[in-house]
């Protein structure tokens, strides 16, 4: 065994330092000693250990002002104290003040080995977390969309190009599959990635809070009012606006959108200043706009203000190459998120996560990813963690089904365990409440008393 941990052992009494040191060389670690506090502290200043093991009664410097010292130098060095049965105490002194773990004198070697062992694989989770902010950080950029697809490459593509322009771009997909990670994409990848991305969820608000979300208000307007306050719009100015489920505007404040597009300019709501502003608009949808047009709730013009560039995003049922990619990919974050062991799937797993339509997308997989690494108790998820009481997740999907009916039954399981609430299904899909709507009366769905 070969651990590349180096190890210094601080203790006074030569037989105890004598004896970790041999057998946790024996055991694979690289191995310092030192008889007293301050010859390690001098140590420290020239060698970098990743874990000091120390007395925490010692002539001189103690176990405690070691460790106040010791992370002075090093922040990220981890220490464990050892102590006798009279100074538990002490010892919990010192974790309050930054220490690993202790360990009871008279102590095992082996005792140590799984400290140490543990103390390993929590900086391996803490590193490997970092790298993957790191990586989460960047996830915006386009060459950083998880994908295998081709049509997903062409989208990414299309992203690249439409970034370093200052088009409208209207993004479309059912919901969840990842219109907002595109906006930002091409935010970040654009001209104005230094300034501000802002995100307004116009299915999320009633129309008289989301006029006054995205134009802002003056001071007494309405009810309430008792400040001025600036808009959605306002605050994106020089930025990016990404209107998300744009379909659900009311005519209203169509009306007010797009004397934005077209004058560059808008009042806030009870005032009567011309406010001006630079902003590039991303919208999205997962609703049918050309049908809204014919419907007359979408105004024409708009339409074709908002889609001077459109991007369609696939449903993950589509792009089955990225099932498997996606799932490993959520599987590692929220691993690493919660601290657990979990690093693959069973075989029962993937077949499933292959079989299943999925009709919340990216979003239903990432939501079920999460809680079955939750819920894992095993290194390896296996299909009861997936497959939990009162999952929205079906047993299994008959392939002699058609996709219709698999997502009809699986929409009607999810409202009947919600008990009918939609607000609480459409959370379990990971879809929105109006797509479960449209959906329920697509397929003519209907609950259980």
């Amino acid at each position: 065994m070969t651990n590349e941990i180096k190890i210094l052992v601080v203790d006074d009494e030569p037989i105890i330092r004598d004896s970790l040191r041999d057998w946790l060389v024996d055991e694979g670690y690289e191995i310092l000693t030192a008889e007293d506090a301050a010859k390690a502290l001098e140590i420290l200043e020239d060698t970098d250990p990743v874990v000091a093991i120390v007395d925490l009664i010692m002539p001189g410097i103690d176990g405690i002002e070691f460790l106040r010292r010791a992370k002075q130098i090093q922040p990220d060095i981890e220490v464990v104290v050892m102590t006798a049965y009279a100074s538990i105490a002490t010892a919990i002194t010192a974790i309050k003040e930054g220490a690993y773990d202790y360990i009871e004198k008279p102590f095992s070697p082996e005792r140590i080995t799984l400290i140490l062992e543990k103390l390993v694989s929590h900086r391996k989770l803490i590193e490997e977390n970092l790298s993957l902010q790191e990586k989460l950080e960047e996830r915006d950029k386009v060459d950083d969309i998880v994908t295998r697809s081709p049509r997903m490459k062409q989208v990414i593509e299309l992203t690249r190009v439409v970034a370093n322009s200052n088009a409208t771009v209207l993004i479309t997909g059912e919901s969840g599959t990842g219109k907002e990670l595109v906006a930002r994409a091409i935010h970040s990848n654009s001209p104005r990635s230094k300034r501000s991305f802002v995100a307004v969820s116009c299915a999320a608000l009633p129309e008289s809070l989301l006029e006054s979300e995205l134009f802002g208000h003056e001071k007494g307007a309405f009810t309430g009012a008792s400040t001025r306050r600036k808009g959605k719009i306002e605050l994106a100015h020089n930025g990016t606006l990404f209107l998300d489920e744009i379909g659900e505007m009311s005519q209203n404040i169509q009306v007010h959108l797009l004397r934005v597009l077209e004058e560059r300019e808008f009042t806030r709501v009870g005032g009567n200043e011309l406010i001006k502003v630079d902003v590039r608009l991303v919208s999205a949808t997962n609703r049918d706009l050309q049908a809204a047009l014919r419907d007359n709730t979408f105004r024409e013009d708009l339409y074709y203000r908002l889609n001077v560039v459109t991007i369609d995003l696939p449903p993950l049922r589509e792009r089955t190459e990225d099932i498997l990619l996606l799932a490993e990919y959520f599987l590692k974050k929220f691993a690493i998120e919660n601290m657990k062991k979990v690093n693959g799937f069973s075989k029962e797993v993937t077949e499933f996560l292959f079989k299943y339509p999925w009709p919340g997308n990216v979003r239903e997989l990432e939501n079920t990813i999460e809680r079955a690494v939750i819920l894992a108790q095993e290194e390896e998820i296996q299909l009861k963690d997936l497959l939990q009481k009162n999952s929205p997740l079906v047993e299994s999907t008959p392939v002699h089904y058609s996709l219709k009916e698999v997502e009809t039954q699986h929409i009607r399981d999810v409202l009947n365990n919600a008990g009918g609430n939609y607000s609480h299904a459409a959370k379990m899909l990971g879809i929105s409440r109006v797509t479960l709507y449209n959906k329920i009366k697509k397929y003519k769905i209907t609950v259980k008393e």
